[in-house]
Order: C-alpha cells, then structure tokens, then sequence
C-alpha cells in the first residue's frame, strides 16, 4: 500500500513551516495564520465552530484565539441574542495581513500544481476531499471517546 497519508503530512509540514517563517513578520507565530485567516473569512464565527474547521480541541484552538486576540488582530463580540456566546472578528491589523496570507496560499497552490494539467489539479482536489471526508468520519468518532479497531 502506498504512503499516501506520509506524503499528505510531508507537504502539510513543509507549506506550515515556510507559512511561519514568512509570517514572522507580521508576529504570527506557528500557526496563528490558519485562525486568522478562517476569522476573516467566516466574521463572527464561534471558538468552537473555528476549532472543528481546523480540526483540532476546543483548547487548542483557545490558546491560538486568545494569543490573536493579545496581539491585535482578532476580537471577541458579544452575541445580541445570547450573553455566552463570544463571536470572533478580525480587528484592522487582521485585516491588513490577510491580503498577503491569502497571497502566499495561492502562490503556494500554484507552485504545488506546478506540472498539472487543469484536469489533474481537479482530479487530484477531488480525491484529496474524499480523503478528507473519510478522516473527518474517524476524527469525529475518536473526538467522541470512541476507540476504533485496526
């Protein structure tokens, strides 16, 4: 059988790690970038909302927002409706390095495609998401307390 989830984690841990070291710039550290930018894009999501769509624990994602939120470039919202509930908004300074975070995900989708075809990129992209909705079934069952049998 081939490696294919060791290929998958090679390439998620090389883009990570060029992403944080040209972030730095901006001071958002290891993978502060992935909050921000799903806050931008989804304004006014909930902490745990954002932690199932990074696929991580609710503290985790806690730690990632509080830090955001100390540095400036996220804030936190009273719910009209519902004192509790603390939406997650990008602040000005979010916003301002969103554009080059953005950026630097496209020029990274177009180096890794670099050598396809449009026909391969889709082909490609639409397997990866049957992978992704296949683990997304198995994190959603351990995330629960379940234990699977290999």
């Amino acid at each position: 059988m081939k490696e294919i989830l060791r290929e998958i984690g090679m390439i998620a841990r090389a883009l990570d790690s060029i992403s944080n070291i040209e972030f730095k710039e901006f001071d958002l550290t290891k993978g502060q970038y992935l909050y921000l930018v799903r806050i931008c894009e989804n304004r006014g999501i909930i902490q745990e909302k954002l932690a199932e769509m990074i696929k991580v624990d609710r503290t985790t994602a806690a730690r990632a927002v509080q830090k955001l939120e100390i540095n400036g470039f996220i804030e936190k919202k009273g719910d009209a409706h519902n004192k509790k509930i603390k939406k997650l908004f990008p602040t000005e300074k979010g916003e301002s390095v969103y554009p080059f975070i953005k950026r630097e995900n496209d020029y990274s989708n177009i180096m890794a495609l670099e050598g396809f075809s449009e026909k391969e990129a889709e082909t490609t992209f639409n397997l990866l998401q049957r992978i992704r909705e296949n683990v997304e079934k198995e994190w959603g069952f351990v995330k629960k307390g379940n234990k699977r049998n290999y």
